[in-house]
């Protein structure tokens, strides 16, 4: 393992501060429940709160839960969740018990600051949101990877949640983006963040960045005219999936993907990621 790229990722992890993310998943939030009757509300409380979560967990979401009572009530509350046949205003989103998709999608769509805080509270959004912070985090990965050929990438279509110093190379900023990541996963899986929490996550995503990182080179060498490229986009948008799907499956049941389960998923993650890269660089090499 090169020792000046583990210094690179020591060095850019100082950027990374775990605090940031345990305040966002702390950020104080409202959810209204609009419903015509007792049996309407208790349906949504299901919703939010199905059985199997402990008294205190449940307390502890209750927190967040505001009845709407009044037309002021609205106000109140971040967003809402609705029975479809109740007039409601644009933030309430309509659930229907078939299709219960349709009430997080809207939320998805439109309310990204709230992603983690809601994720950790309330199981419903916990799956569909890690799912988008892992498509978030490997698109923005895919980007870098090929921003130094295309700079103009970098302000169109993504941020650097971080300051990163010219001593950090791919290897170190990909990296540091997989660790933060896991801290955001762990933060919508009502899970410890920090380093010392989250060391063995952290061993396994720095070990594995070697490996995602001499395929990459591997794959530039070998394919001419530019087109390796968009295959170093293509494995930084599959590496960071997969890290992301092993550290989900991990928090959600104590284990990782299995070696097959890993191949399999970056298989399908390396077509996406391909395809991915060539949207963003407006056109297919």
């Amino acid at each position: 393992m090169p020792l000046p790229v583990l210094k690179q990722i020591q060095g850019a992890l100082h950027n990374l501060n775990p605090h940031d993310v345990r305040e966002l998943a702390a950020r104080p939030f409202t959810v209204g429940l609009l419903a015509a009757d007792e049996d309407g509300h208790r349906r949504l409380v299901r919703f939010l709160l199905p059985p199997g979560i402990s008294d205190k967990k449940a307390q502890q979401a209750g927190r967040h839960v505001l009845p709407v009572g009044e037309a002021t009530d609205f106000e109140r509350c971040d967003f809402g969740l609705a029975e479809p046949h109740l007039p409601h205003p644009a933030h309430f989103y309509p659930y229907d018990p078939s299709q219960p998709a349709q009430a997080l999608e809207p939320f998805l769509d439109g309310r990204e600051d709230l992603w983690i805080p809601v994720a950790r509270h309330f199981v419903a959004f916990r799956e569909p949101v890690v799912e988008r912070l892992i498509r978030k985090i490997a698109r923005e990965n895919a980007a870098f990877a090929v921003a130094t050929a295309f700079p103009n990438l970098v302000p169109n279509f993504f941020e650097l949640p971080w300051t990163v110093g010219e001593f950090a190379s791919d290897t170190a900023v990909l990296t540091m983006s997989q660790i933060r990541l896991a801290f955001l996963i762990a933060a919508a899986s009502d899970a410890v963040i920090g380093y010392v929490e989250q060391r063995g996550q952290i061993a396994s995503i720095i070990t594995a960045a070697f490996g995602w990182r001499a395929l990459a080179r591997e794959l530039v060498s070998k394919i001419p005219f530019g087109g390796g490229l968009v295959a170093k986009g293509a494995v930084a948008f599959a590496g960071t999936y997969v890290v992301g799907l092993g550290l989900e499956r991990y928090l959600r049941l104590g284990r990782g993907l299995t070696a097959a389960e890993k191949r399999e998923q970056y298989a399908r993650a390396v077509d996406h990621g391909r395809a991915i890269v060539q949207s963003l660089i407006g056109r297919p090499l």
